[in-house]
């Protein structure tokens, strides 16, 4: 008989006394019923019983520390272990937190819109404080989504970084060119660091078939701006920089941090052209340009790997790019990054409206 995942009957814990009676061994036990080991060891230690569980004045009165008599040892005796299954069992247990319906109909809703975990369990709170059933985290959402086969296949794909199965990130790769006059990260001021203040941006690319994309992010809105660029050559990737840039007031472009790509070869160019200072983050350490790699997971959404890029998609990138900065992050309190550079560009003009007033 193979192994079982079903309850113990009454029959088979009435087997399990006789055996245990009879001085038979764990696994022999589960041999005879086609049980794991496991099971048997579990149901005896659980259901053990003491004649005084069932009427008190089974007990005589003896001391502790006497351990005579018959009365002050432990049985496995079926009939009362089936009780205790029985009442373990009528007792209510705690519902699974997305059985709510209407909780399960708006996770599903917005996990559709392409939100991550994160975001619907902060926007959840947000438009319904005071109802406790309107609750889940992050982690119960990831967790459902990869909970079988049928889910992961249906919600995987809607998720920010939708794999077969969960698993860590890793760094990328960097070129060992050696970029002239490269600047390291570590003498960036520390307001950028902090995201303190306005105007510092990160940079990269997102590669496609044909065409490439040339993504800025800036640090403290996470604001997004992308162009495409026919070819990941340090004089294409430059020149769409100074296209993003030309147009914004000073104090909105004080620096930008790049990888360690060909592509930034020319950064000398912001320096001379607009003033900005360039900084080049360490190797194998994206994390140190985490908003531009976030942004760019985005970007992958709508345009995934080996997905082909062409000149004449720039109205579909502007398209995109508009739909996630204006989307809602909790890092923000909730604000989309469009209106958080709205708001920093106004504060930067009042600033410098005051300035030129006195």
């Amino acid at each position: 008989m193979g192994e079982v995942y079903s309850h113990l009957s009454e029959e088979e814990r009435q087997v399990i006394q006789i055996e245990v009676g009879n001085g038979a061994s764990i696994r022999g036990i589960g041999a005879m019923l086609g049980r794991s080991p496991s099971s048997i060891s579990r149901e005896i230690k659980r259901n053990t019983w003491f004649p005084s569980n069932e009427n008190e004045s089974y007990r005589p009165y003896r001391p502790k520390r006497l351990k005579a008599g018959p009365w002050t040892g432990r049985y496995y005796i079926a009939g009362p272990a089936q009780r205790k299954a029985d009442r373990r069992r009528s007792k209510p247990r705690k519902p699974y937190r997305l059985s709510h319906d209407r909780l399960w109909a708006q996770v599903t809703e917005w996990l559709g819109r392409g939100w991550s975990p994160l975001l619907i369990s902060g926007r959840l709170r947000v438009l319904w404080p005071d109802d406790a059933l309107m609750r889940v985290c992050p982690e119960t959402i990831y967790r459902w989504v990869y909970s079988s086969r049928p889910l992961r296949e249906r919600w995987a794909r809607c998720l920010p970084r939708g794999h077969r199965r969960r698993r860590r990130h890793g760094g990328r790769r960097t070129s060992r060119f050696p970029i002239p006059g490269r600047v390291p990260i570590s003498e960036r001021p520390p307001e950028a660091d902090g995201r303190s203040a306005f105007g510092h941006w990160e940079a990269d690319s997102v590669i496609g078939v044909g065409c490439n994309l040339h993504t800025e992010v800036e640090r403290r809105t996470r604001f997004l701006m992308a162009r495409i660029v026919p070819d990941k050559t340090a004089g294409e990737s430059v020149g769409a920089q100074l296209d993003m840039f030309s147009p914004l007031p000073a104090g909105a472009r004080v620096s930008v941090t790049h990888d360690n790509g060909t592509e930034f070869a020319h950064h000398e160019r912001l320096r001379d052209g607009l003033g900005m200072a360039t900084y080049f983050a360490d190797p194998y350490s994206s994390w140190q340009r985490g908003s531009n790699e976030n942004r760019n997971g985005m970007i992958r959404r709508y345009l995934p790997k080996r997905c082909e890029i062409r000149m004449d998609m720039a109205k579909e990138v502007r398209e995109i790019v508009d739909e996630i900065n204006n989307r809602p992050m909790r890092v923000l309190g909730y604000r989309t990054p469009a209106e958080a550079f709205a708001d920093e560009l106004l504060e930067l003009q009042d600033q410098q409206g005051c300035c030129t007033s006195k």
